[in-house]
């Protein structure tokens, strides 16, 4: 790998923020930048927290929760399980409180908790902080599933993740889900 060279991009400098907006969700911060040209930009971000999203695998089904609605773009949606990781929470304990609350599946059920990426993947860089921690997690075989979390499940081959790629259509949880693939050379 080439390493950067001393006439690449310089950090931009900010020179004023004119609005930064704090809710329990986000920061949205306003922000005029000097890019490395010298021109002064308006730019808008936000900082949230960190998210995870798990692809669990019981025998050789892929699980995934109940369809759910998606504000963002006002639909419902098929997704895998997700959520925000808490301040001070690491992700590998987010992933486990999430397959608890989406799935009802106890942390004592899950055989493996395999990390598709240690230092997160960001979601969008010119516009977030944001970064996304994969992971797939192994559920013991004999770990009987609720019929009213687990509503949706496909086959972990290279037929079943290939009908799943036309049913999800979430960026992140096609990431974690092509991931996986890269991992098992599906």
């Amino acid at each position: 790998m080439d390493k950067i060279q001393s006439n690449s991009p310089q950090i931009w400098q900010i020179q004023d923020r004119f609005l930064e907006m704090h809710s329990h969700w986000m920061t949205l911060i306003g922000e005029y930048l000097q890019d490395d040209r010298g021109e002064i930009l308006e730019y808008w971000r936000i900082e949230k927290a960190d998210s995870v999203i798990v692809l669990p695998i019981q025998g050789d089904r892929i699980l995934i929760p109940k369809p759910s609605y998606r504000a963002g773009i006002g639909q419902i949606t098929l997704d895998f399980s997700g959520g925000r990781v808490p301040a001070g929470e690491s992700p590998q304990l987010a992933a486990i409180a999430t397959l608890k609350r989406e799935l009802g599946i106890e942390a004592s059920a899950i055989a493996q908790l395999i990390p598709l990426n240690a230092e997160g993947w960001a979601v969008n860089s010119s516009f977030s902080n944001q970064k996304l921690f994969g992971f797939v997690a192994h559920i013991e075989p004999k770990v009987k599933l609720s019929p009213e979390l687990v509503t949706v499940t496909h086959p972990a081959t290279s037929d079943g993740v290939k009908d799943l790629l036309k049913e999800i259509t979430c960026l992140q949880c096609r990431a974690v889900l092509l991931e996986w693939v890269l991992l098992n050379q599906y």
